[in-house]
């Protein structure tokens, strides 16, 4: 991460793994006081966005508008949790914030909105649209001669949308490798195993085929993660795509694998297990 002021210090590994234990608190305690939110996709991709903002991504928290800022953009919106978390972590605005998650006039909405918090790159709301609302950035960025990178983060279910890959398509025909898509990929949306509801397979070789570089990664190995995320600054000509495999609702036994805590809040009772589970 290029230091600028006001940035973070990039943390060590044994940090990392304290730091993806404390978003997980911040989720599951966010998430259980208000009674409604979307635990399983915002555990799983921790790991993900952490090791953007804390290791990847150059970014300032004191100048959240700085013009050469690395946007990450969330496309998956429903993880609003982890990402406001994370920011608040990062020092974009005070922790305290957190408790206000979906609560009237708070900042933090159950999908983020550009316009009430500083961090925030795009309004999200219905699914499919993050990697084409980037595709725009990343092209912008080129046409403004600026070094900034493009993340946008995907769940796997969101990759039924059609408007996925037609944005996918456009990346690749305007050869943008300053594009990087993410993918969360658990395996389950709200419905069940992706597999049942729409089988995604081959997943690597439709991203290869539509003239993207593939990488896979663990990812909840932050060792892995960011060498995959140095390998992408290897490529050019074409955008990437990371293919995160990840479990839904990491961290948190009864939430592992579990779809129905897609967009479940876990009761008082599950929350105390949870934070125990979480120490």
């Amino acid at each position: 991460m290029t230091q600028q002021p006001g940035e973070i210090k990039a943390p060590s590994l044994v940090e990392m793994q304290a730091i993806a234990m404390k978003l997980r608190r911040h989720i599951v305690t966010m998430i259980g006081r208000v009674g409604s939110g979307h635990p399983g996709g915002s555990l799983s991709a921790v790991e993900i966005v952490s090791t953007l903002y804390f290791r990847v991504l150059r970014h300032n928290p004191r100048d959240p508008q700085w013009p050469d800022r690395d946007r990450f953009i969330l496309s998956k919106g429903h993880a609003a949790p982890l990402l406001y978390a994370t920011l608040a972590e990062c020092g974009y605005f005070p922790v305290e914030e957190l408790s206000t998650l979906r609560k009237l006039d708070s900042r933090l909405q159950g999908h983020t909105d550009r316009t009430l918090l500083p961090g925030i790159e795009m309004t999200a709301g219905s699914l499919g649209q993050g990697l084409s609302f980037a595709t725009g950035v990343a092209l912008a960025g080129r046409l403004d001669s600026k070094p900034y990178q493009v993340y946008v983060l995907l769940g796997d279910g969101e990759c039924d949308e059609g408007q996925v890959w037609e944005a996918a398509m456009a990346a690749a025909h305007f050869k943008l490798d300053n594009l990087v898509a993410i993918v969360d990929r658990n395996e389950l949306q709200i419905d069940g195993w992706t597999r049942d509801v729409m089988c995604l397979e081959p997943f690597n070789s439709k991203w290869s085929s539509f003239g993207w570089h593939v990488i896979e990664a663990d990812g909840h190995d932050f060792t892995r993660l960011e060498e995959a995320f140095n390998q992408v600054k290897m490529v050019k000509g074409q955008p990437t795509v990371v293919i995160a495999h990840t479990t839904k609702g990491k961290g948190v036994s009864f939430m592992e694998n579990n779809a129905s805590f897609h967009g479940k809040a876990p009761t008082p009772e599950q929350v105390e297990i949870a934070l125990k589970e979480l120490e």
